[in-house]
């Protein structure tokens, strides 16, 4: 399961990105998003720390994607908010650790198992972008509409 904290960013990011060229207040993201203020501000500085986003002060400023909503994946997202998206850390590409249990991973069913599942979610994880969420999230509104 996705932390808030990820699942906040995740939504900051699609508001951001259904006008990439904008500069967005905390106050505005907040409010759109429902994201308490205080937590998106530490939100909004993790994204600008690992380079999603950018910040201008003072008038006219605010936070600002500064990748291409097509660039950004939910695979980057997760990872940065939430760590391992494996099940079991034998599993793990970016935080791989070997399982106590196991006597041999190359033979372990579990780890197979879990290593499938891993790979396929990082997949669809991978080809979920900005962009992409935003385009589904147009033709899902266009369609409640008729």
């Amino acid at each position: 399961m996705l932390s808030k904290k990820c699942k906040y960013a995740i939504h900051a990011l699609v508001h951001m990105a259904r006008e990439p060229e904008e500069k967005f207040l905390i106050k505005d993201i907040s409010e759109a998003c429902n994201i308490p203020k205080k937590f998106l501000e530490a939100i909004l500085l993790d994204l600008k720390r690992s380079g999603v986003l950018g910040s201008k002060q003072g008038k006219g400023g605010g936070y600002f994607l500064r990748m291409k909503p097509a660039d950004v994946n939910l695979a980057e997202v997760v990872r940065q908010f939430d760590g391992a998206i494996a099940l079991v850390s034998c599993a793990a590409h970016k935080f791989y650790e070997p399982c106590a249990e196991c006597e041999d991973e190359e033979t372990c069913t579990v780890h197979d198992a879990f290593l499938q599942i891993r790979n396929a979610t990082v997949e669809m994880l991978k080809a979920d972008t900005l962009e992409s969420l935003v385009k589904k999230e147009t033709k899902l509104k266009a369609r409640k509409k008729r």
